[in-house]
């Protein structure tokens, strides 16, 4: 792998008494492309503020490193990261009608982090702006400029969070489900627009997402989550031929498919999701998973399985795995 632009080691945040992200380790290497996967609460998200040092109130960060092109980030420091925030670290949020401005026009927000950072000047980052607005595909951006953005659409907001995530080329994009609500169309441009981003300027992107082809098509390695911990990392090729997890292996079962029986009922995995206060000792996926022994008691460590080098699963039967339906 690349010299890692990003790396986190063991990092927990809590909630209460509860860590709901514990332990977590994982690197992204320099112009790499990592997809977070997992289910809805399994902590990704949280994940994600923490590296951009965004938790408040009684979500807090209880231990773990994270450094960013072998510089340690003081995540607690609001002052210090403030400095990174913007131009080596961007972020495109999940609910973008919610992260925007509804004061400012779309043109101030996108080129705001250029003029604060000093890059350019307000009439040079207002025409950057808007250039970047036209990439991310939004007609008549010139228009769309001077507008705010309670007279756009939800879409037409989630391109303009993109629009000002990538216009100070940063060193390290997370993009949260930053192709929700957005059609096949402008999706497409949006995660070329990315894959760009990398090949032009290095720039390393750690995406998290529900959308399985969209990792399929733009990751370069999969990180995928459950009950607050890594449970398998490969690169998305070896991931998706021959997951070492069972959760891993279940979840790409969901994907829809064309082949089979037409009006077959859809995949899915049985169960819920334990609430924080409920997760089991052991391996957290025990409850729901058809390869559970007593051993999954047990903690098991995030290992080397598979083929492929990198491959890693926290998992006590997954030389089993392949044999689920």
């Amino acid at each position: 792998m690349a010299e890692p632009t990003l790396e986190i080691h063991d990092l927990s945040i809590g909630v209460g008494p509860h860590n709901v992200v514990d332990g977590v380790d994982f690197d992204i290497g320099r112009g790499e492309i990592v997809a977070l996967v997992g289910e809805s609460g399994s902590g990704k998200s949280l994940t994600a503020l923490s590296i951009m040092g965004l938790l408040s109130g009684s979500v807090r960060q209880t231990g773990g490193t994270a450094t960013l092109a072998g510089n340690a980030l003081d995540l607690d420091n609001d002052h210090a990261m403030r400095k990174l925030r913007g131009t080596a670290l961007s972020m495109i949020f999940q609910e973008p009608v919610a992260s925007l401005n509804p004061l400012l026009s779309v043109g101030a927000q996108v080129s705001e982090s250029l003029v604060v950072h000093g890059r350019a000047s307000r009439a040079e980052a207002w025409d950057r702006a808007v250039e970047m607005l036209r990439e991310v595909g939004i007609p008549a951006p010139e228009q769309r400029a001077r507008q705010f953005p309670s007279e756009l659409s939800g879409g037409m907001c989630q391109r303009v969070m993109i629009a000002s995530a990538l216009i100070a080329e940063p060193r390290l994009l997370i993009a949260d489900e930053p192709t929700t609500a957005l059609d096949v169309t402008i999706q497409a441009q949006i995660l070329d627009l990315m894959r760009r981003l990398r090949d032009e300027t290095d720039t390393s992107v750690l995406i998290i997402t529900h959308d399985m082809g969209v990792v399929a098509s733009v990751a370069d390695r999969v990180c995928v989550m459950y009950g607050g911990r890594i449970v398998e990392q490969a690169e998305v090729h070896e991931l998706f031929s021959a997951p070492r997890h069972p959760y891993t292996k279940l979840l790409l079962a969901t994907i829809p498919r064309l082949t089979g029986e037409r009006k077959s009922e859809l995949f899915s995995i049985s169960g819920m999701v334990p609430d924080v206060a409920s997760w089991p000792e052991g391996c957290r996926f025990r409850t729901r998973c058809p390869l559970a022994t007593d051993r999954c008691a047990t903690r098991p460590p995030l290992e080397a399985a598979g083929a492929g080098e990198g491959h890693l699963a926290a998992c006590w039967h997954s030389d089993k795995v392949e044999d689920l339906a």
